[in-house]
């Protein structure tokens, strides 16, 4: 039941805003929507929590610690991003960036993206998981685009094409996946549920389950972002609305790391090696490497940060490609505060964009005099995400960093030389932007600083204290992925 409600709601909601999207009280329609399905995914993880993993729909959908987790995650930053896009749209609005059914197709589309990625998660259906991403990425490509603009245009077009190529590979390895499990399963959609899959991974052919994961890992690898597949991620952060941005770097990207990981188990399973594990290693660290020394060169705010998501994905996928308890307990934290930390960036860089007009960074100056809040914001969520203690994102990675020293040191200096370049990179931009007199394009805003407050109060928790229930939720999850 509580699976049909977090599901129904954002459905219902995207039905009821592609007519009043434009509304003025559309965007509370998008806020309470939100909310309902957050609050409908607290108490689904409830329910696991108290009852176990379990079935649900009959055998359609599939629930428990390491799916709901991501549930909850999902529907939070949907909410508060929600809560954000207000005023930030409504200034959007008012400045003429986007019109009547802009607004319309804006609204719906969000909530029709929360339902694509809610499905993706909950479903035990590896065909339906394929549907659902798909859903998403056709979704977010019509709202890359939403601004109608030349560039916003081809960013749109880049990400259909590559996305589209790369969830064609993905088909082609799910139909591999089919093929090996049929001989044991039979013939019918029972060869395709992930409950039936992981009681017979050992007796799945692994030659073909090897094959397989070749096409999943570049065709999902494609959504995550990883080098070389990610050229479509730049552009689409920095053409789309700012709130889309929050939402694919924040949540897109862990849905397809989700769908590969969930792979990988099932064919460690059935071949008995590490393999899948040493390919997910290899495009991690690649994409580490690649991202932290691209961020370097460039000049839009919102392109940097794009970057710097391509490259906590790849620590993320190293860290699960890595595996064992340490390294699997940092890729899920490192989720959870990459998720939390870039939306609440991107929350300030596009009020930034709004106070000076402008995405360039080399005109983007004196953020903490011009808007307190905006600028703090701004700074604190860069110390966050490039590791700097007390926040989340250190903890996480000094989980990975003592992972890779003790099981993997060849690979250590990579992940140092990657993680360094970043650092260096982003804090020396930021402060640019942060520091110096407020130059004379400067607007006057009211910005949105609850979603930012609460996402970086949370950061910094987790930094310090880890909580009992997510500890052990976390170890739970740890053992579904041995």
């Amino acid at each position: 039941m509580m699976i049909l409600i977090l599901l129904a709601v954002s459905f219902v909601a995207a039905i009821i805003l592609a007519f009043v999207g434009d509304r003025r009280f559309a965007h509370e329609i998008n806020i309470i929507g939100s909310a309902v399905t957050f609050f409908a995914g607290l108490g689904l993880a409830v329910q696991v929590n108290m009852q176990g993993p379990m079935l649900a729909g009959g055998k359609f959908f599939f629930v428990d610690y390491f799916n709901v987790y991501l549930a909850v995650l999902t529907s939070l930053v949907s909410f508060t991003t929600a809560i954000f896009s207000r005023r930030y749209m409504r200034r959007e609005r008012e400045h003429g960036r986007v019109g009547h059914w802009g607004m319309r197709f804006y609204h719906a589309m969000f909530q029709l993206f929360i339902f694509a990625m809610l499905l993706a998660l909950l479903t035990n259906n590896v065909g339906v998981l394929w549907i659902a991403m798909e859903l998403a990425t056709l979704s977010t490509v019509l709202l890359v685009s939403l601004y109608r603009t030349p560039t916003a245009i081809e960013a749109a077009w880049k990400y259909f094409i590559l996305c589209g190529v790369g969830i064609a590979l993905a088909l082609f390895g799910t139909v591999l996946l089919y093929f090996a499990a049929e001989r044991v399963l039979g013939e019918g959609g029972e060869a395709l549920l992930w409950t039936n899959l992981n009681q017979v991974s050992g007796q799945l052919e692994p030659t073909v389950l090897r094959l397989a994961f070749v096409f999943l890992l570049v065709g999902y690898g494609t959504k995550v972002g990883l080098v070389p597949l990610h050229n479509w991620l730049p552009d689409a952060h920095s053409e789309g609305p700012t709130p889309i941005s929050a939402v694919l770097s924040g949540l897109l990207l862990n849905i397809a790391l989700y769908a590969l990981v969930r792979f990988k188990v099932l064919v460690d399973g059935a071949t008995g090696t590490h393999q899948a594990g040493y390919m997910m290693m290899g495009f991690g660290l690649l994409s580490i490497l690649v991202a932290s020394f691209s961020l370097l060169r460039q000049k839009d705010i919102k392109r940097i940060f794009a970057y710097s998501s391509i490259e906590h994905m790849g620590i993320a996928t190293f860290a699960f490609g890595l595996g064992g308890p340490i390294a699997t307990f940092g890729a899920l934290m490192h989720m959870l505060v990459h998720s939390l930390t870039k939306s609440s960036i991107f929350f300030t860089v596009g009020h930034a964009s709004q106070i000076h007009g402008t995405q360039e960074m080399d005109k983007i100056r004196g953020l903490i005099k011009g808007n307190p809040l905006v600028g703090w914001g701004l700074i604190l969520g860069v110390m966050a995400i490039v590791g700097m203690p007390p926040f989340g994102v250190f903890v996480s990675e000094f989980l990975i960093l003592t992972a890779t020293i003790k099981d993997a040191p060849i690979f250590t200096p990579f992940l140092l030389i990657g993680l360094g370049v970043a650092f260096a990179g982003i804090l020396r931009r930021a402060q640019q932007m942060v520091s110096g007199s407020v130059p004379p394009s400067h607007k006057s805003l009211k910005a949105a600083n609850i979603p930012v407050i609460l996402h970086m109060v949370l950061v910094l928790i987790l930094g310090i204290y880890m909580p009992d229930f997510l500890n052990q939720w976390f170890h739970k999850a740890v053992e579904l992925l041995k």
